[in-house]
Parts: structure tokens; sequence; C-alpha cells
């Protein structure tokens, strides 16, 4: 299969790389020339593309592929809330002779933290940069599937490493996180079931609060753990559930519980 990945970053990077290895013809784009090399070292055949929001490259590159993942950040903080729906009107301003199907990687956060748990048919923030986009895409008649990924962690990403000895009320808010391997592999169930025009929520299954989270990164890691206090008022939350995807792919996720991420 010929896959093109919009947006060679943390996670698209090494999806490349797995997709390449299972004999796809991936092709991937980066804002830095010098991470061309690494590309290409990964298996994958790099082009140097940038949006902002208009994209300034070889976008036709990346348009004969039956399928294009798209998995750039919003940066809704430094760029403003339209600049990534931006981003992507001038894409499909240009993909007017694609003929392939799209995997769009969005994020849990377009959930209201209502306290309870949500799946896929829940209440989203409809001013939400992501959930434009989501529209934007669904709109555009290209058969596409839509993964809302939780926090996702793994590697370098570890929770706690950013909460060391800081002081924190959310400890006992339920986390929604997801392994990067998991979100790979689940991309990878996608692209081998042939599962179009759906969304799935991409969290592992199981829901440990915070407190918990950040006291065993600090154990492992000799790390000052947080300062743990009560919060004035009760702290809003929500719980995502994944139950959609694990029923409609079959998948079993390799990283259940966070507590136990590597």
């Amino acid at each position: 299969m010929n896959v093109s990945i919009l947006g060679c970053g943390w996670l698209g990077l090494p999806l490349g790389k797995a997709l390449a290895e299972q004999g796809h013809t991936v092709i991937g784009t980066t804002t830095s020339e010098a991470k061309l090399p690494v590309l290409r070292q990964a298996g994958i055949q790099p082009v140097l593309l940038n949006f902002n929001p208009e994209p300034t490259g070889n976008l036709a590159a990346l348009l004969n592929a039956e399928v294009l993942i798209i998995s750039i950040p919003p940066r809704a903080s430094s760029q403003g809330d339209d600049f990534h729906p931006q981003q992507i009107r001038q894409l499909l301003h240009q993909m007017t002779d694609f003929r392939g199907k799209l995997i769009y990687i969005s994020s849990t956060s377009v959930y209201p933290e209502t306290s309870t748990e949500l799946d896929e048919y829940g209440p989203t923030l409809e001013n939400h940069p992501l959930i434009t986009v989501e529209h934007l895409l669904q709109e555009s008649t290209f058969p596409l599937t839509v993964l809302r990924c939780g926090g996702l962690m793994g590697y370098d990403r570890i929770a706690g490493k950013y909460f060391i000895g800081k002081t924190v009320d959310t400890g006992d808010v339920p986390v929604n996180f997801v392994h990067r391997d998991d979100v790979i592999g689940i991309i990878e169930a996608v692209l081998q079931q042939d599962v179009w025009n759906e969304t799935f929520n991409v969290v592992a299954p199981e829901h440990p609060v915070r407190r918990a989270i950040y006291e065993r990164n600090a154990e492992q890691h000799g790390w000052a753990p947080p300062i743990f206090k009560t919060p004035e008022a009760p702290v809003p939350f929500k719980v995502i559930s994944s139950e959609k995807l694990i029923t409609q792919l079959a998948y079993t996720f390799q990283y259940p519980d966070p507590l136990a991420f590597p």
C-alpha cells in the first residue's frame, strides 16, 4: 500500500518506520531540512513541506497515495485557534485530484469535562479547532477515519516528569493516556481492516488517577514527587471510553494500564 504521512514528528516518524518495515511504500513530510536524512534512514521517502497556513513545498508528491495520514499539531496556543483549520482548508483546496482515503489524528481534548465517562457519541466542544477540522474533512467526501487520541505517552514522554516537585491539586483526577506503540498499532489495524467513515477514541482502557501515575514515575526515576493538596472545589474531569475501538477493531492494547507504561 502507498501511504503518505503529513507530519513526521513524534508520532508520524515511528509510524512511518513501522509501516515501511511492513512493506508499505511511505512518503512523509517534515518542515526541517535536517530531518530529511532521518526520515530516509527510517525507510520513509522524505518531502520538505510547510503549512503557514498555505502549503509550500512538494505537496503533489503526497497525493498519489492510497491513504493520507494527517498528523500535524494544531499549535493553537502560538498561532491562534483558526490556524489549523486554515491549514486544512488550504490542504483540501489542493486535493482535487486525490483519490485516496484519510486518517486524521485528532484529540480527546474535543470533549468537555463533564465528570462522567464519554464515548464517541458524547458532547464535544463545537468551537474547538479540531472539531472544526473534523467537520471540514467529513464534508470533503473522502473516506475518513478520525482517531481522537488521549495524552500521548511512552519513550521520552513520562507524565510525572512534568510535575517534579510541583504542587498539584488534581491528584484525584483520572487520566486519559495512550502509549505511542498502541496508537501505531491502531492505525495499522485501521489500514489492515479497511475501516473508514468512523471516529474512534484512542485511549488506554484503564484510567488511574494522576497521583498514582506521578508517584509511580517519581519512584521509578528517582524524582522528587509532586506535593499533592486538596483542591478548594471539586476538579472537573472526563473518562474517555475506548470500548468502541476495542470491539469494532478487535484490538488488544499492548499497554492497557498507564501505571504500567514502560
